[in-house]
């Protein structure tokens, strides 16, 4: 499967292709199922309820989840994470009192809630008037959004950058919404895996489009600061559903389009 025609936009580049979309139940229809040998693939519409075995459960629930935070809740827990940071620095041996420290545990508290955001967002919210009918069914590939996301292990930043491509279905995303859905996952506790597959399933779940392609390159201060401390070192994943799996041509087609 080849595509004489792409449309490429730097991560910076906005466009408005419309003012209405549609959603049905407050989410969009349609899921990503992993079948019974592992292979995960752009699945057909849901079967009714109940007729799912537990081999062809969804890839992950993230679209459909309430908001694990609110902007209440960070108003009434900032004053015991500011008490836990207190005692960390107790813990380093460190004094809270002296001049320098005396504001640091509500700073980093602060700092702590803005690095975890996205548990107090929703994809839906952010896509809701974003989808558009568009009769377009060439790839298009938004590259090089940056990145920053906190490592799960070791509560250290991962920073780097997002491709993301797909080929519509007769509907397309307006394009800051791509970035967009990058920051609501990547602002949580994150594995670069699991925030590779929850981008391409959003965009699959919300668009299906014939198919996804996302691949995410970062580096980890967990190995920088510490470990292995190897200074240029850089992991690379990548999550590829419906054509860019199926199809070699389409996926290098990708590949080849985001290192260019």
């Amino acid at each position: 499967m080849e595509h004489s025609k792409q449309t490429q936009y730097g991560s910076n580049d906005k466009k408005d292709t419309g003012d209405s979309g549609s959603v049905m139940n407050g989410h969009f229809d349609g899921m990503v199922k992993r079948p019974a040998g592992g292979t995960v693939r752009a699945a057909a519409p849901q079967p009714p309820p109940g007729a799912e075995s537990s081999s062809h459960r969804p890839v992950m629930e993230s679209w459909r989840e309430e908001r694990t935070r609110s902007v209440e809740d960070n108003e009434m827990s900032l004053p015991s994470l500011a008490a836990a940071y207190t005692t960390i620095l107790r813990g380093l041996g460190e004094d809270p009192q002296r001049q320098g420290l005396l504001k640091t545990p509500w700073r980093a508290a602060t700092a702590m809630q803005f690095f975890t955001k996205g548990y107090q967002e929703k994809i839906i919210d952010v896509l809701n008037d974003a989808i558009f009918d568009e009769d377009h069914d060439e790839m298009v590939i938004v590259k090089d959004i940056d990145m920053f996301s906190m490592c799960e292990h070791h509560l250290v930043p991962i920073f780097g950058r997002v491709h993301i491509g797909y080929l519509p279905n007769k509907r397309v995303l307006g394009l800051s919404k791509l970035a967009r859905i990058v920051e609501i996952y990547s602002r949580r506790l994150q594995v670069q895996e699991r925030l590779t597959k929850q981008i391409a399933v959003a965009i699959t779940e919300a668009l299906q489009p014939t198919g996804v392609g996302v691949v995410i390159e970062a580096t980890h201060m967990c190995m920088v600061m510490r470990g292995v401390q190897k200074m240029n070192s850089k992991t690379v994943t990548s999550t590829m559903l419906g054509v860019f799996r199926e199809d070699p041509k389409t996926r290098d087609e990708f590949l080849t389009l985001i290192r260019s």
